[in-house]
């Protein structure tokens, strides 16, 4: 009896779950992703230091996200969504024909490990910089947008 009753109860959490599932799917946000067009870079101090922003920030702060398969799943596309249109409002790369208010704090930023954030490197392996590479990418970032950081060489 015991078994029946438990077999009833995990089929219908199943049936909640599922339903919730797809209830979530039917909200609009998130799962139609855009790239606007990208108007202008920065004068990158080199295409090494292009290189590295393109591996570890392009995806949030550019306009060239590449939208993986899951982005169009709720409720992961709700946070990637809402990631990138964040992302995209601190600095972004492709539209620098406007200001950029926090640019100057980008080196720093990624010196501190800040950027890119964990959950990211998770999913996208080829942003997860090395010491050195992080190093150089903050001082690429430093000398593009003409910020006086210093970077402590290890």
């Amino acid at each position: 009896m015991r078994a029946r009753t438990f077999v009833k109860g995990f089929a219908v959490a199943v049936a909640v779950g599922v339903a919730t599932f797809g209830t979530m799917q039917a909200v609009p946000y998130g799962g139609r992703h855009s790239n606007p067009v990208v108007v202008q870079e920065p004068a990158w101090d080199s295409p090494r230091t292009r290189e590295l922003a393109k591996r570890a920030c392009f995806d949030c702060h550019s306009n060239e996200t590449k939208w993986p398969g899951y982005s169009k799943v709720a409720p992961m596309s709700w946070a990637l969504q809402r990631d990138v249109e964040m992302g995209r409002t601190v600095i972004n790369f492709s539209e620098w024909d406007r200001p950029q208010e926090l640019a100057n704090e980008a080196g720093a930023t990624v010196l501190r490990r800040e950027m890119p954030p964990r959950s990211y490197k998770m999913m996208h392996p080829e942003a997860r910089l090395s010491d050195a590479e992080t190093e150089e990418l903050a001082r690429g970032l430093d000398a593009t947008f003409g910020t006086a950081h210093t970077v402590a060489t290890r």
